[in-house]
């Protein structure tokens, strides 16, 4: 399918660039802001190249999500230096691992899963809308998902920003009184609900591979999964997992 070739292409030339940038200032984390922008970039390409009301609806809903999200990463990063994730990954700060470990675990590895995740533009791309009340289920699942990230960083910004000494060691509060992962919880739906809208054609259940991987990414390989095995030795950890569901809002316990 051309579609899937030129989304695969958007990603490699997006994260090739990144990965220029992240060489120059010498910080791999440079990556987590192009997350959001990858999918920005694939999605305005298939909507020019693949004009249609389909596609351009899923290019705006992408373009919303992911300027925020890059927008958010870049202000929360600034001033600091590498994240430890990908230290541990690389086994040292920067581009310490050499330039050939870098580009293929870090740069590489999320161009081709952004590739994948990417599977409902591609699909919009390629073939007419068939079931129209899908499109706007969908919809409303991504609006719905935009508000837990939104609301759940603005929370989690408004926490971070009182005094240790004041605040409780660990956010129990708001949306987060309901979900450990509020902001993980909230990119999951947006990528059901951009699924849903792209699963208006006939080959729906292609489309929905890309939100599917994205939730088991986010819950059992990086995000939630990872923000929590360094939260653990944090006082009141314990009582909060035990009060609190893991990922999808539930009231509290």
């Amino acid at each position: 399918m051309t579609q899937a070739l030129v989304a695969l292409l958007v990603a490699l030339v997006v994260m090739g660039v990144t990965a220029a940038a992240s060489k120059r200032v010498d910080r791999v984390a440079v990556v987590d802001i192009a997350w959001g922008s990858v999918f920005v970039a694939i999605a305005l390409v298939l909507a020019l190249v693949w004009p249609d009301g389909h596609s351009w609806l899923l290019a705006v809903l992408v373009a919303l999500w992911g300027g925020r999200l890059a927008w958010h990463i870049a202000k929360r990063s600034k001033g600091h230096g590498e994240d430890p994730r990908y230290e541990e990954l690389l086994g040292g700060p920067g581009w310490h691992a050499g330039a050939a470990q870098v580009l293929l675990r870090v740069f590489l590895t999320q161009a081709v899963v952004a590739w994948v995740i990417s599977f409902p533009l591609v699909v919009a791309a390629a073939y007419d809308v068939r079931w129209w009340p899908l499109v706007w289920v969908g919809v409303a699942v991504w609006v719905v998902g935009v508000f837990f990230e939104v609301v759940g960083d603005a929370q989690l910004a408004a926490y971070r920003s009182r005094p240790r000494d004041e605040r409780p060691t660990v956010l129990d509060t708001g949306l987060w009184g309901w979900t450990r992962h509020p902001n993980y919880f909230g990119d999951a739906c947006v990528w059901w609900g951009i699924g849903l809208v792209a699963a208006g054609s006939w080959a729906g259940v292609v489309a929905l591979i890309g939100p599917l991987f994205m939730t088991i990414s986010l819950t059992e390989i990086t995000g939630a999964k990872l923000n929590e095995k360094g939260q653990r030795s944090k006082p009141g950890w314990d009582d909060y997992v035990r009060r609190t569901s893991y990922f999808v809002p539930l009231p509290p316990k």
